[in-house]
């Protein structure tokens, strides 16, 4: 493999400007290197006093003495450079993921413990599922939403953990529904409100398929003055009514959430299926701003990693 000294000084950069700029911005929580050098397909998180490293597949073929001592030469580097203990580093290596791949269990039971972003509080994982509980790349948007959220009616669909309604129901949300088809990460979503005190009457937990929540909301006629999808790129859970595909189910998707949405209201629909493109209907049918550049936080290097839309009724 090449001289490792290049992904130690890049890494060594990164974190003489990023630590200060994390501390600024009140976050425990955020991105040190992002595949930075081609020869080092890593990614490496920072939550509090913990590593989550994670390896992307290249297909480079390698023999598997040489691989451990390349990743074993990797985390050498990275407690060198860090100062963080062995034990505190969380290795994966992460393939390809289609649909809920990246929600599925690892096969260790890791630690729970707790980072703080923007005043809020989260439980994070970095062992027992591929991803950690917290999406980083969508820490703006959460941002974005707590800034609009005072005094309004917020909906969140494909909910995850719920990180997007702590920041609606911190800032003043007078009621908010969490939709999600999985009980982990309801359960999840459920432990997040009470670590930030929300109130689980006012800030209700629903466990539903997506597609069915929103006839039924329609049927019902509610009305939200907030609403937050984010999809996964594609999902065949045994618990859906039907198979979901981003590109092809989108439009309907939010058509359906635009039903739901008071007249100046605003939906943030984002996904991060990297070849994704907006129905040419929904720019003509709504007011759409694609806020993707500005919704990628600063210590991303990979401006592609999610888009995100606002969108809004025309009057």
């Amino acid at each position: 493999m090449s001289d490792i000294t290049a992904f130690a000084n890049r890494l060594g950069k990164n974190l003489k400007h990023l630590i200060k700029w994390a501390k600024r911005q009140q976050l425990q929580a955020w991105r040190a290197y992002d595949k930075d050098v081609p020869q080092y397909p890593f990614i490496i998180d920072i939550y509090k006093d913990h590593i989550h490293l994670q390896e992307y597949d290249t297909g480079w073929l390698i023999h598997a003495d040489e691989y451990q001592q390349w990743i074993s030469d990797v985390i050498d580097v990275i407690i060198f450079i860090t100062g963080f203990p062995k034990e505190n580093i969380h290795f994966k290596s992460r393939t390809k993921q289609k649909g809920l791949k990246q929600y599925e269990k690892t096969g260790q039971d890791g630690k729970d413990f707790i980072v703080e972003e923007n005043h809020r509080q989260f439980w994070v994982n970095l062992d027992k599922y591929l991803d950690t509980g917290l999406f980083l790349d969508h820490r703006n948007t959460r941002k974005r939403v707590g800034d609009l959220a005072s005094g309004k009616r917020f909906l969140n669909l494909f909910s995850y953990t719920g990180s997007f309604t702590v920041y609606a129901a911190t800032a003043g949300a007078v009621f908010s529904e969490t939709v999600d088809l999985s009980n982990t990460y309801l359960a999840w979503a459920k432990k997040n409100f009470e670590l930030n005190n929300i109130n689980l009457e006012q800030h209700k937990i629903i466990r539903d398929d997506v597609f069915a929540y929103l006839n039924e909301a329609i049927k019902d006629k509610k009305q939200f003055d907030l609403i937050v999808m984010d999809p996964p790129s594609f999902s065949n859970s045994k618990k859906m009514v039907d198979i979901l595909d981003v590109q092809r189910d989108h439009a309907h998707l939010i058509d359906c959430a635009m039903k739901l949405l008071s007249q100046d209201g605003v939906l943030f629909f984002s996904n991060n299926l990297r070849t994704f493109e907006l129905d040419q209907q929904i720019k003509e049918h709504y007011y759409v701003n694609n806020i993707t550049q500005s919704s990628i936080p600063e210590d991303f290097r990979n401006k592609k990693i999610h888009q995100c839309f606002e969108i809004k009724l025309k009057s």
